[in-house]
C-alpha cells in the first residue's frame, strides 16, 4: 500500500519545565553545581582544569560521598563531578598557556580521558604532576541554574550528558592501565580502541532502547533486560540459533554496557539495575557454589535498564542533532487535517489518540469535523487509512460532529463511513446504504487495514467475517470502482483459510484487473 513509513514512533514528553526539574535533580548535575558553588580563587587545579589531589578529600566531603563509598571511590566521584562542572562552564579555569611538561592545554586535558577510569588507571586521581595550576572562577552557566529558563537548564543538562557519554565510550580501566608507559603517560596508539566505533555502538544501543520504550506510544514502566539490548546490536536479524562466537560477543557487550549504564545513570538518563556480581562470579567459575542457581525467569540478575522521561528527551535531542526523524506527540497540533490523518497513519494506537486529542483541542467540534471529513476524501493510496483515522477522530469529537457527518451521507467515498459512525453513536434515522456502497466500504476497510500493517490474525478475521456476511461477495466485489480493488481481492485470496474461497477471491481479482485494463 503506501510506501515510506516513519522509522520511529512519536514520543510523549512532559513540559520543558517538568523536564528541567528532572534535570536539576540528576545526581551528577547536583554534584557538579555544588562543586561550582564551592569553588573559588583558592581552589587548586591542574592546568587542564582537574582538581589537584589535595583538593579531592574536601570536594568529596562537601558532596557527602564519604559515608557510602571508600575514600578512593568518593574522590573519583568528586573528580568526575568537577570535570562535568568544568566542561559545562559551571566553573571556568584560567589555564597557563602550557604546563610544566611543555604541553598545551588541549594536550594536558587529553590525559583525563575516561573520567573516573582514566584517573584511576595510574592511581593519580588527577595528580598535579608538578604542572602549573590554573585559577578558578564561577562560569557563565552557573547563574542559569537559578535564573535560567527551562530551555537553558535543559541545554546545560545536554552538555553534561555529552561529557558523560564521552566517559562511557572511553577505554575501559584495564586497557588504560595496560597502556601506561614507563614515563607514566598513556600510549593511546597501543589501545585497541576506536572512539568513533565505540560512540556508534552506544548510540545504537540507546537508539534501540528508545525504540523499545516508545513502541507503545510513550514512556513505558517496564525495564529492558540487558541481554536483549546486547543481542539487538550483535545478533544478525536473519540468524536462527546463535553460535557460540555470537553468544560470547553478546556476553562481552553486556559487560561493557553494564559499565556504561552505571556511568549514565547518575546524569538521569536511565534507571539501571546492574548485573548481579554473584552471577559474574558464577560465570567466571570463581564462586559458583556460593550463589543460588539462576532461575530462567529471573532475568533481572543480568541487568535491567529503563530510559527515564528525561532520558527520552535526551536521546531524542541527540537523534535530532544527528538528522534522525524522531517525532513528538503534539507536532501535528497546528497542522491541517490532511497532515494529521496522514501523520498518525502509522502511529501506535495510544500515540495516534494523544496526537488527535491535541489537534482537536485547538478547534471547535464543528470545525474539526468538517476539516476531518474533507481531508478523508481521495483516491490516492493513503486515502483508505485516512478515512479510518477520520472515523476514529470523529469518535473523540462525539455527538457534536453529527450534523457534519450527516452532510456526507450521500458522498460515494464518505457515505459508508458516515453510516458506521452514526450507528456507533446510536443515532436514529440512519438511511440504509445502497449495495454498491456496502461493497465499496468493505474494499476500503480492508485496504486501510492492509496499509496499517496490523495483526495478521485480526486482518484474517476481518476478511473471513466480511465474506461470511455477504453471499456472493466476490461476484459483487470485483465490480467495485475502488483503486485498491485488485490488491484487496488478491490479499483476501491469500488470507482466507478456505481454499475454495481463496480461489474465488483470486478469480475475482483477475476479473477486476481485466475490467480495469491492467
Amino acid at each position: 500500500m503506501t510506501g515510506d513509513h516513519p522509522t520511529l514512533p512519536p514520543v510523549r514528553l512532559p513540559s520543558d519545565a517538568e523536564l528541567a526539574r528532572d534535570a536539576l535533580a540528576a545526581p551528577l548535575l547536583v554534584r557538579a553545581v555544588s562543586l561550582a558553588r564551592w569553588a573559588g580563587p583558592e581552589t587548586r587545579v591542574r592546568a587542564g582544569g582537574e582538581l589537584v589531589d589535595e583538593q579531592l578529600p574536601a570536594a568529596a566531603e562537601l558532596l557527602g560521598l564519604g559515608d557510602e563509598l571508600s575514600e578512593g571511590d568518593a574522590e573519583a566521584y568528586a573528580s568526575e563531578a568537577w570535570r562535568v562542572a568544568v566542561d559545562t562552564a559551571l566553573v571556568e579555569v584560567e589555564d597557563p598557556d602550557e604546563d610544566a611538561h611543555g604541553r598545551s592545554d588541549a594536550d594536558a586535558r587529553s590525559g583525563a580521558v575516561g573520567g573516573r577510569e582514566g584517573q584511576e588507571a595510574d592511581g593519580s586521581h588527577g595528580a598535579d604532576h608538578d604542572g602549573a595550576e590554573g585559577r578558578v572562577r564561577a562560569g557563565e552557566q552557573l547563574a542559569l541554574v537559578t535564573s535560567g529558563s527551562p530551555q537553558d537548564i535543559l541545554s546545560l543538562w545536554l552538555d553534561a550528558l555529552d561529557v558523560v557519554f564521552a566517559d562511557a565510550t572511553a577505554p575501559v580501566l584495564d586497557d588504560l592501565a595496560a597502556a601506561i608507559g614507563d614515563d607514566g603517560e598513556i600510549d593511546f596508539e597501543s589501545l585497541d580502541w576506536d572512539p568513533e566505533l565505540e560512540a556508534e555502538f552506544l548510540e545504537g544501543v540507546l537508539g534501540n532502547l528508545y525504540l523499545l520504550t516508545v513502541a507503545d506510544g510513550g514512556a513505558t514502566e517496564g525495564a529492558v533486560p540487558l541481554p536483549v539490548l546486547a543481542a539487538s546490536m550483535v545478533v544478525p536479524d536473519d540468524m536462527g540459533e546463535p553460535t557460540d562466537d555470537i553468544l560470547e560477543q553478546v556476553s562481552e557487550a553486556m559487560m561493557r554496557l553494564d559499565d556504561q549504564f552505571r556511568l549514565l545513570e547518575p546524569i538521569g538518563l536511565v534507571s539501571y539495575v546492574p548485573v548481579d556480581e554473584a552471577l559474574m562470579a558464577e560465570d567466571a567459575g570463581g564462586a559458583a557454589g556460593s550463589a543460588e542457581p539462576v532461575d530462567e525467569e529471573d532475568v533481572s540478575r543480568y541487568g535491567m535498564v529503563r530510559l527515564t522521561t528525561l532520558g527520552l528527551y535526551g536521546i531524542r535531542a541527540r537523534m535530532l542533532e544527528a538528522g534522525v526523524e524522531a517525532p513528538l506527540v503534539g507536532d501535528l497540533a497546528d497542522k491541517d487535517a490532511h497532515a494529521l490523518l496522514g501523520g498518525v497513519a502509522h502511529f501506535p494506537e495510544t500515540a495516534a489518540r494523544a496526537e488527535t486529542e491535541q489537534w482537536l483541542a485547538r478547534r471547535t467540534p464543528v470545525d474539526a469535523a468538517h476539516e476531518l471529513l474533507a481531508a478523508a476524501r481521495g483516491t490516492d493510496t493513503g486515502a483508505p487509512l485516512r478515512r479510518l483515522h477520520c472515523q476514529q477522530a470523529l469518535s473523540l469529537v462525539g455527538a457534536e460532529a453529527e450534523p457534519a457527518v450527516r452532510n456526507v451521507l450521500d458522498d460515494s467515498e464518505l457515505g459508508g463511513l458516515a453510516r458506521v459512525w452514526l450507528a456507533e453513536l446510536g443515532a436514529g434515522d440512519v438511511p440504509p446504504p445502497p449495495e454498491s456502497m456496502i461493497f465499496w466500504l468493505a474494499i476500503d476497510t480492508i485496504a486501510a487495514q492492509l496499509d496499517a500493517e496490523g495483526e495478521a490474525d485480526e486482518l484474517q478475521e476481518l476478511v473471513e467475517g466480511l465474506v461470511g456476511q455477504h453471499s456472493g461477495f466476490f461476484e459483487a466485489a470485483w465490480r467495485v470502482d475502488h483503486p485498491a480493488t485488485v490488491e484487496v481481492l488478491e490479499e483476501m485470496g491469500r488470507l482466507h483459510r478456505d481454499r475454495g474461497v481463496s480461489k474465488d477471491a483470486r478469480k475475482a481479482a483477475f476479473k477486476a484487473r481485466s475490467r480495469g485494463g491492467s
